[in-house]
Parts: structure tokens; sequence; C-alpha cells
């Protein structure tokens, strides 16, 4: 299917049409932060401190007089960033122990009691004992995230991998002498990607919301790092002064996350071949 093709079947849904622009302007924002704002993201101005929005700060400033606008635009890229890394974790580590727990049949059973034990704790609870056993930095708290996740994508690709091992063209090169490496790689693997495509967009967005979640917390990334999570966690104080330095940071992260969740929703239903007669 061409690229135009599925790009029309995918926006047929103006609500799928609206996340994704809404998602691109967000990563764009980020992106050119620098561009759109003559302030540096950690310049501070006491003077200037919980400034309404104004034409020289357009979302207003924060308790030490930094620009909001900026600090939103400089948090989205780390935010973003720890969000990336952690799907793009989740989806290769996971879809290794799926291939292995729905291939192999005697390694079945260990790999998947170990999945269930990870995923009968609480996301958050989990993922604040992990940061709290590596410490506070953006490296481990992208660690705990992808081992929080891992178990999610690890029971779809092994439900998945059950269903394709067992059909015709898997049976036929198994008959020819395929070895299993060539047959996971060449004919198990690709019927897997739509999946966990799928998956990868929902933990995009779950990533970014525990993100925010642990550094409200005060167990994530250090507070010098301005992520939409720490903006939220370092600004609270406040918010009875001036809203903004809270809501702000806040609708940043509804807006990506929910953006994220539709845009996720859009491609399930895109792949999937039961969903796509409606669209």
């Amino acid at each position: 299917m061409q690229l135009p093709l599925i790009l029309q079947k995918l926006f047929r849904r103006r609500i799928v049409m609206g996340a994704t622009i809404a998602l691109v302007l967000v990563v764009l924002v980020s992106v050119f932060a620098g561009v759109l704002s003559g302030f540096d993201p950690n310049e501070t101005a006491v003077s200037q401190r919980l400034s309404s929005p104004s034409s020289v700060h357009i979302l207003g400033t924060d308790e030490l007089g930094r620009d909001l606008f900026t600090r939103i635009a400089f948090g989205g890229r780390y935010s973003l960033t720890i969000a990336l890394l952690t799907a793009i974790g989740a989806m290769v580590i996971g879809t290794l122990f799926g291939l292995i727990a729905g291939f192999f049949r005697a390694l079945d059973a260990p790999v998947m009691r170990v999945v269930d034990a990870m995923m009968s704790f609480p996301d958050i609870l989990l993922a604040i004992a992990l940061v709290g056993i590596l410490g506070p930095s953006m490296l481990n708290v992208v660690l705990a995230l992808v081992l929080v996740y891992t178990p999610r994508v690890a029971r779809v690709v092994r439900a998945s991998t059950l269903v394709v091992r067992e059909l015709l063209f898997v049976e036929a090169a198994r008959a020819i002498g395929i070895s299993q490496f060539r047959i996971l790689w060449r004919h198990v693997l690709p019927n897997l990607m739509s999946p966990v495509l799928v998956q990868a967009s929902f933990i995009f967005a779950y990533a970014i919301l525990a993100e925010a979640a642990l550094s409200f917390l005060g167990v994530g990334v250090p507070p010098e790092i301005p992520t939409w999570g720490t903006m939220v966690a370092g600004s609270q104080q406040y918010a009875h002064q001036a809203l903004w330095i809270v809501l702000f940071p806040g609708l940043a992260i509804i807006a990506t996350a929910l953006s994220l969740q539709l845009v996720g929703d859009g491609i399930r239903d895109l792949l999937d071949p039961r969903l796509r007669k409606s669209l």
C-alpha cells in the first residue's frame, strides 16, 4: 500500500487528522525552540517573576522570572526524547522476548512467568521503585520506563507469534530446512510489525504521562532539566498566585498524550483488517 493511500485512509477520520496536526506542531515547536524564542530556558529575571502572559512573555513567566513558553518548548525536547527512547527500547526488548516465548515452546513458560510477575505491579509503583534503585537521572528514567512497558509489548508479540508460527508458509519453511533464526527474521517478524507499531504509539503516550508523574513525585528527572513534569512539580506551590505556570505545561502534557493515543487508535484501525472496513 502506497504512502499517500495510507495517509488518505488514516486521515479519513477528522479526529485522527487533528491529533496528527497537533502532534506535528508540538514536535516542530520543540525542535525549533531556539528559533521561535529569544530567551534562554534557564535565564532568570527575578524582577519579572510570576508575570502574566503578555506581548513579551506570551505564556507569562515562572517563579524565577523565566519565560514559560521557552521552557515549555525546550522541555518538549526532553519529554519527547524520554518517551521516544522508552517506546523504542520497550519495542525492541519486548519483541525479542515475545518472539522467544511464542516461537520456542520450551521457553514459553519461564519467559512469560517473568513477564507476568513484572505486570503484577502497578506501572507507576514499579517505575518509582526502579528509579529509586537506579537514582534520579534522565537515563535512569528511560531505563525504568523501558522495564515497565516491555512486558506489554512482549505479551502482544507472543500472542501474535503463536498464531503466525502455525501458518502454512512457516510450516513450509521448516519443511525445506530453513534455519529457525531465518524463519523468525524473514517470515515471523514482518507479520508482527502492525501490532508492535500500535503498541509503540501507545507506550509513547504512556511514557510522557509516566515521566511527568515521576517528576511530579520528585523521583524522576532532576529539577534542573526542564521537562514538562519537572515544570509542573516545581511550580505547584505558586499555582494559587499564577495559575498559568501549572496550566500551560499541564496542557502540553495532556495535548501530546491525547494526540498520541488518537493517532495510535487510527493506526490500529487502519492495520486491523476487521476494523479497516469501517474506515
